[in-house]
């Protein structure tokens, strides 16, 4: 008999022969119930990482900025101590019941913490979200390895979103939005975006991927995530865009079927994300720092080299070992070749990044 419990709504399964339960827990209690202090414990004898602090601000944030509509997955954790399952209809030996807990039991975390640290973090501003719910998937723990194995197996085959799909399926961020609107609205940029992808295989039909666009043009607004974007900015994006598309020949080369996208990352700097954001570098320079909001000076871009043989991109979007980079050094030297070339005037960082390549001052990018 339990004498002193708490009392959790629940579903009873069965998982590999073994019951689990999944309960509704109060945000409140989770900072009460699932105490997490194993920081300081070797990890042979942890069942959870050590929680990345840097995290828990951004997660807590989340809740706080969206009570409306945040969505939270469930808290995977193992009980260590003495539990009685009742169900609501015990003629029929429901699985529907109450899960009863003793209050000397301990609760481990075996997927979840961050969640659990950010949901306590996000109270303390919030304190009105604690009788909101999340669901919590209780396994009874037999022994540590048995909990480090469960932690392992939850996280074996776990595979992150790419950023690209995240953009895709974000709605609140107005970079994001203005991301898909721009893609969507230039012929172009929807025929050869991949939305999908991390990287674009050599033999991709597609020429772009969604984060790259994204990435060249927060360069361009000199934006950052979660920021406004006006409707006269949207609309020097798609400028920019009709600029750049009219100015390079090898884009137009592929819309026409002369030049596949799969010869054009072979041969040229401008199948690859380096460019798109040194590109978007010299944008911003152009509509901020030179007023050309038309993006005019892109009409001399036709006349550069573009191909990987033009040793004027050794070192800068080609590393001495012949890969192209992608590094923040590799897309700033780069942007400085391009503004060179279209004379638009470098400013005291631009100097400073040429000055330090010339003199062998910057590693191989």
């Amino acid at each position: 008999m339990i004498d002193f419990s708490y009392n959790f709504p629940s579903i009873r399964g069965v998982q590999a022969g073994k019951h689990y339960y999944i309960a509704m827990c109060p945000l409140k209690l989770i900072p009460k119930v699932f105490i997490f202090n194993e920081e300081e414990v070797p990890p042979s004898f942890r069942s959870q990482r050590v929680l990345n602090r840097s995290r828990i601000p951004k997660i807590a944030q989340y809740i706080v900025d969206n009570p409306n509509d945040y969505v939270f997955s469930s808290i995977t954790a193992s009980i260590d101590g003495a539990i009685n399952f009742v169900p609501f209809d015990e003629k029929k030996n429901s699985n529907i019941g109450q899960l009863v807990v003793s209050m000397d039991s301990k609760f481990l975390i075996n997927d979840g913490q961050h969640r659990r640290a950010a949901i306590e973090e996000a109270l303390r501003q919030r304190p009105e979200l604690g009788d909101e719910t999340i669901s919590v998937v209780f396994f009874l723990d037999t022994n540590l390895q048995r909990s480090q194995q469960m932690f392992s197996d939850l996280n074996k085959h776990a595979v992150n979103s790419t950023r690209s799909i995240g953009i895709l399926y974000d709605f609140r961020d107005p970079l994001a939005l203005a991301t898909k609107e721009v893609v969507d609205k230039n012929p172009f940029l929807r025929k050869f975006t991949d939305s999908e992808s991390p990287t674009l295989a050599m033999l991709s039909p597609k020429l772009f991927m969604l984060s790259s666009i994204y990435s060249t043009i927060k360069s361009l607004l000199r934006k950052s995530k979660n920021q406004v974007i006006t409707t006269e900015e949207l609309q020097v994006c798609l400028k920019f865009w009709e600029s750049l598309y009219e100015a390079i020949p090898e884009w137009r080369a592929v819309e026409r079927k002369e030049l596949s996208p799969s010869n054009l990352r072979k041969d040229y700097i401008t199948g690859y994300s380096i460019f798109l954001e040194a590109i978007g570098q010299v944008g911003a320079s152009l509509y901020f720092d030179s007023s050309d909001k038309e993006f005019t000076a892109f009409g001399k871009l036709s006349q550069l080299d573009w191909s990987k043989t033009n040793k004027e991109w050794l070192g800068r979007a080609i590393s001495r070992a012949g890969r192209i980079s992608n590094n923040v050094e590799a897309v700033r030297l780069t942007a400085n070749y391009i503004k060179i070339s279209l004379k638009i005037e470098l400013n005291q960082d631009d100097l400073r990044f040429e000055s330090r390549f010339k003199e062998g001052d910057i590693s191989d990018v």
